[in-house]
């Protein structure tokens, strides 16, 4: 099968670029594979330029780790201490301490790097 990569550089191009990876699935030719590596690459470099990926702030992922696992407000206590800490750290006015890292850490088998603050403390250089 004969064709070029599509550069991408707007959302149509995009789309032009997985209608021929979709063309050239079914082709058994090494060339074609090889279009089909090239093209995926810069399908992939468009979408991180264009849909960058974000961090999901803390009282999100708590929210989400929360929901995943049928727990409520009143379930993280043990792990952060007070129903008015829980408060707060799910409001995003409290960061969390290292004992609160490690338990949540421990009950949710997720890095620590997710639940410390990416925050610089003032006058830290970045």
């Amino acid at each position: 099968m004969r064709a070029t990569l599509v550069i991408i550089e707007s959302d149509a191009d995009h789309a032009e670029a997985k209608a021929l990876i979709e063309k050239l699935m079914g082709s058994n030719d090494a060339k074609d594979r090889a279009r089909i590596r090239a093209q995926a690459r810069l399908i992939e470099a468009y979408e991180r330029t264009r849909w960058p990926r974000r961090h999901p702030t803390l009282p999100d992922l708590l929210t989400y780790l929360m929901d995943q696992h049928g727990l409520t407000r009143a379930d993280l206590v043990p792990l952060l201490g007070t129903a008015s800490r829980v408060s707060e750290v799910l409001n995003g006015k409290r960061e969390l301490s290292m004992s609160m890292v490690r338990k949540l850490r421990e009950r949710f088998q997720v890095s620590a790097d997710l639940l410390i603050s990416r925050k610089r403390p003032r006058g830290m250089a970045a």
